[in-house]
């Protein structure tokens, strides 16, 4: 099937949503247990912790995590966002510096301005969709405002609700900054994730049952499987360790002079999407099949231009004395394998 497809259905009783391009999973959303990225608390700070230059949270899911503190005083409540995905065992990572974000906008509080997506080119187009967010009265508000790359050819009165929407809210929350421990946002499940973040064009589906007959079941059954093919029959290995993330790039039946870096590249094209629909993170190290040194360059360069669209945040750090590739890749979702088996897959 050609095209992009938005799919919002459930895998058991947890919401998913998933984002089918020209009939290939390109990504996936199911909700969970955890506290989720975007969630807001009013926290209350418990000890700094002397020489880690960080704090422990009191927060009615538990412990968080708050780095780079100052003048915070046990005892005292503050507002904290959820960042990402605890690791077992580990406190609830957890930001003070807000952000209230949806389709077309972010709303940054005590950061006022107005800045617009340079992936906006068309002047008029940006005269227009600054118009539309009411550009003069969010001048005067104490936020700042991200108009995002959604907003282009987007209707007009729909970017203005959406600019009010998220102002009001910040409003809220900042004001409800005093008083016990409590959680003020959910933050968004994969339904609204879906329609905040997967903006381009696409046919939305929302049948139950979807999952099934548009192959999101059959290729969840793949990632089953730690191995993953690529292009011109070679095949990669992602596996998750307890310390680290192991990538194993393997060529196949080819055995000409160039399998290795045709491998190496394939491998650097669709490690994003195997480590998105997995939902791994941390340290990644990439054990790739033998080529010569002098093609490192390329295989940096194919890497890099495939995670500059990720979602994700991730770091390149380079090459080690044996010759693997080191990322850092932050952990922005939790393990796909443990949310199938607790959905019942």
């Amino acid at each position: 099937m050609k095209g992009r497809q938005i799919v919002l259905d459930h895998i058991g009783d947890r919401e998913a949503a998933a984002l089918m391009v020209d009939g290939q999973l390109e990504d996936l959303l199911i909700d969970s247990d955890a506290p989720r990225p975007g969630a807001i608390y009013r926290a209350i700070a418990q000890r700094p912790m002397k020489g880690q230059g960080g704090l422990f949270l009191d927060t009615p899911d538990g412990t968080a995590y708050l780095r780079q503190i100052k003048g915070i005083a046990p005892g005292q409540a503050l507002l904290v966002q959820v960042t990402g995905y605890a690791e077992p065992g580990k406190a609830i990572p957890v930001t003070a510096r807000l952000l209230f974000k949806s389709r077309f906008a972010i709303v940054t509080p005590e950061a006022p301005g107005v800045n617009l997506s340079r992936r906006i080119h068309d002047e008029e187009e940006r005269i227009r969709i600054l118009a539309a967010a009411g550009t003069e009265l969010a001048e005067a508000s104490p936020h700042g405002i991200i108009l995002r790359s959604a907003c282009e050819g987007a209707d007009e009165d729909e970017i203005a609700e959406d600019v009010d929407a998220m102002l009001d809210l910040a409003d809220k929350v900042l004001a409800d900054a005093e008083g016990p421990a409590e959680k003020l946002t959910e933050g968004d499940g994969p339904h609204l994730l879906a329609w905040r973040d997967w903006s381009e064009p696409a046919e939305v589906v929302t049948e139950a049952g979807s999952f099934g007959h548009l192959g999101v079941l059959d290729a969840l059954e793949g990632l089953k499987s730690a191995r993953a093919p690529l292009a011109g029959g070679a095949f990669v290995f992602v596996e998750a360790t307890r310390a680290l993330v192991a990538v194993d790039v393997n060529t196949g039946a080819d055995s000409s002079l160039a399998a290795g870096l045709k491998a190496n590249i394939a491998a650097a094209r669709e490690l994003p999407r195997q480590l998105r629909l997995r939902g791994l993170g941390g340290q990644i190290v990439i054990d790739l099949a033998p080529m010569p040194k002098k093609d490192r360059r390329t295989f940096e360069s194919a890497l890099r231009a495939a995670f500059r669209h990720d979602t994700e945040e991730t770091a390149l750090a380079g090459w080690t004395p044996l010759g693997n590739y080191e990322l850092q890749r932050k952990r922005g979702r939790l393990p796909l394998l443990p949310l199938l088996r607790e959905a019942g897959l």
